[in-house]
Parts: structure tokens; C-alpha cells; sequence
């Protein structure tokens, strides 16, 4: 054994890898949203028929969106508008809050609530390109508090309270796993 270290202690030394390597894709998965291509294998493209109108939100009832999801439009010759529900009914917006145009949008949705979604080319929303989506709260948010309610100030502890949600960076993970594989490596 010229190397110094033993059979043994490489299988240790890969076995704790694999598990916090695994360990990683587990959190990171966790931080991330999904990501839905608008209209399926159609894409973002004005329906086929009038009797179509609705295809969009029909397409966005079939899925359910969280925060930190993100929507891709794949698209020809036209543009994806995010605008406020007024200028959603009208199917017009002279100033909408986001607009693209340039055939392949990915749009983040970062919040719960509801985005409107509609065609930039004129007659294109009217034939049934716009889209409503519902984000939904997360899972176990914090119950409310009453003003009745009187809680306890939190007891301080030696522990630390890690908090990991869809501003963690992919970067930021592979640092702090590395931190605890270096001593291994060294």
C-alpha cells in the first residue's frame, strides 16, 4: 500500500461522496422549480379553429404551477406580453409589464397568484392566444397569527436554523458541499 491509505478508507472516502453528492442533488432539486413548455408539443401558436379559443387555459389548468416555476414559449413570427387583467380582457396592452419577441421566452414565475399571458400581434389574443396561470402558495406556509395569540420568544440555542429556498445558487451548493468533501481530498 504505497499510496497510504488503505482499501478500506477509500471505500469511506467514495461512500461518503456518493451520499453527500446525492445528498446535493436532493436540496437542489428541492430549490428549483419545473419548467412547462406553454402548449405542450403545439407551442405558443394562435389555435388552429375559433371553437380553440380557450386551448391555453385549458393547457394551463391541466398543469399546476409553484412558485419558482418557469414557463417556456416556443414561437414563430410573434411575441409573448405579460399583462394586467384589464389589458388581458381587452387583449391590448400599450405598456405591458413584460414583453418578449424573440421566438424561445422563458418567463419565471415568482410568486403565487395569477399572470396573464398574451399574443403582441395584433388579432393573434383575439384568436385565442392568451393564457391565465394560477401559481399556488406553497406547501406548509406559516399559519397565521391571531392578534389573540402570544407566543413565546424563540430560546436561544447553539443550533442554526438553515432556511434553503429558490435563491440559492447552484454555485453556492457545490461550495459548500466541497466544503465538507475537502478534508477527504487533502
Amino acid at each position: 500500500m504505497a499510496s497510504g491509505i488503505s482499501t478500506g478508507g477509500r471505500c469511506k472516502e467514495i461512500a461518503m461522496f456518493t451520499l453527500l453528492f446525492f445528498m446535493w442533488l436532493n436540496i437542489l432539486t428541492i430549490c428549483s422549480g419545473v419548467e412547462f413548455k406553454v402548449g405542450g408539443n403545439n407551442g405558443w401558436i394562435v389555435p388552429s379553429s375559433s371553437k380553440d379559443d380557450e386551448f391555453y387555459n385549458r393547457w394551463a389548468s391541466n398543469n399546476r404551477f409553484k412558485p419558482n416555476d418557469i414557463l417556456r414559449f416556443e414561437y414563430n413570427m410573434d411575441s409573448v406580453l405579460v399583462v394586467t387583467k384589464g389589458e388581458y380582457e381587452k387583449c391590448q396592452s400599450p405598456d405591458p409589464l413584460f414583453f418578449s419577441n424573440n421566438g424561445n421566452t422563458t418567463y419565471g414565475l415568482d410568486r403565487p397568484g395569477l399572470f396573464y399571458f398574451i399574443s403582441g400581434v395584433s388579432g393573434h389574443c383575439d384568436r385565442g392566444l392568451k393564457m391565465i396561470i394560477k401559481v399556488l402558495e406553497p406547501e406548509n406556509p406559516n399559519p397565521p397569527q391571531s392578534a389573540n395569540e402570544t407566543t413565546e420568544p424563540p430560546k436561544k440555542s447553539g443550533a442554526v436554523l438553515l432556511k434553503i429556498g429558490g435563491a440559492v445558487s447552484s454555485i453556492n451548493m457545490i461550495m459548500f458541499t466541497l466544503s465538507f468533501l475537502r478534508p477527504f481530498f487533502m
